[in-house]
């Protein structure tokens, strides 16, 4: 892991890693920065993580990665808390935020551009700092917000449509829009390529005017941390490597679904795992 001297990579993830809390009051990182830049590199990219986040905070297990940081005196920190009516999030601190000028100048020409948000902390505008092949956006992170006691809530896109206009593939989860299949028909009309993604039901691909769904293999779940991140990561080098969303779907389901058989970091894709759903959608 390095901070100085950063070097040339191909695949850009900008998002704050998470100090995620648990029951026992202990943490764990999380983050779409942490699962997807892990699972870049477990394809064999040359990752890089433009994140904020506290000088203190344990980022051994991206230590094969390189991480360029903005100091912050707080780390993102949520807790989920399982509740009879669902998953309730709470936020309670926000890293520094993350805007065009940070951005490292041998970081601007990467392959991939992976802008994965998870508490509204990437300025939309960043995306004009790039000269990408491949601009994605993960968006779970803009359309969240939090009210003064850390509650955490949907919103429906905050900002102009020129974000999504410009990139060449979002990923959502149809739980960041509470399922709602009119504001999905919406995003699929300005959306180049828009995936949703539904959990253990696969993922659906909006395309050229068409959609087609891509269901997931049955497997036991052992814990669905990340598995999102760890799709669109997979989908995103998929569709750069041969330029067909249909056959990058097919890939990124089927490592997600093995991913969630693990817990945690333990889940992001293993080599044998990569090269068997390679030859599957060939």
């Amino acid at each position: 892991m390095s901070t100085n001297n950063l070097q040339p990579i191909d695949y850009l993830i900008v998002g704050h890693v998470t100090q995620d809390l648990i029951d026992d009051d202990s943490w764990r990182l999380g983050g779409t920065a942490s699962y997807a830049g892990l699972t870049g590199a477990a394809l064999g990219h040359q990752v890089g993580v433009l994140t904020s986040c506290s000088p203190e905070l344990d980022l051994t297990p991206l230590k094969d990665i390189q991480v360029s940081i903005i100091p912050s005196e707080h780390n993102t920190t949520f807790r989920n808390l399982q509740t009879e009516t669902g998953r309730q999030q709470l936020l309670f601190h926000r890293a520094q935020p993350l805007t065009t000028e940070i951005v490292p100048e041998a970081w601007r020409n990467a392959s991939i551009v992976h802008l994965g948000p998870v508490a509204d902390e990437v300025d939309p505008q960043i995306y004009t700092a790039f000269s990408s092949h491949s601009l994605c956006l993960t968006a779970q992170g803009w359309l969240r917000q939090a009210d003064t006691t850390g509650q955490v809530s949907k919103r429906k896109w905050p900002y102009s449509q020129e974000l999504l206009q410009a990139a060449d593939a979002v990923v959502l989860s149809i739980e960041d829009l509470d399922g709602d299949e009119a504001e999905i028909e919406k995003l699929a009309e300005v959306c180049s390529l828009l995936v949703i993604t539904e959990n253990a039901q696969g993922a659906r691909v909006y395309w050229n005017g068409d959609a087609r769904r891509f269901p997931a293999p049955k497997v036991k779940l052992e814990d669905d941390t990340g598995a999102g991140d760890i799709f669109a990561a997979c989908f995103f080098h998929r569709l750069y490597k041969t330029n067909d969303p249909w056959e990058a779907a097919r890939f990124a389901v089927q490592i997600a679904a093995w991913s969630v058989t693990r817990r945690h970091l333990e889940s992001i894709p293993r080599p044998q795992e990569i090269n068997q759903a390679q030859v599957q959608v060939i």
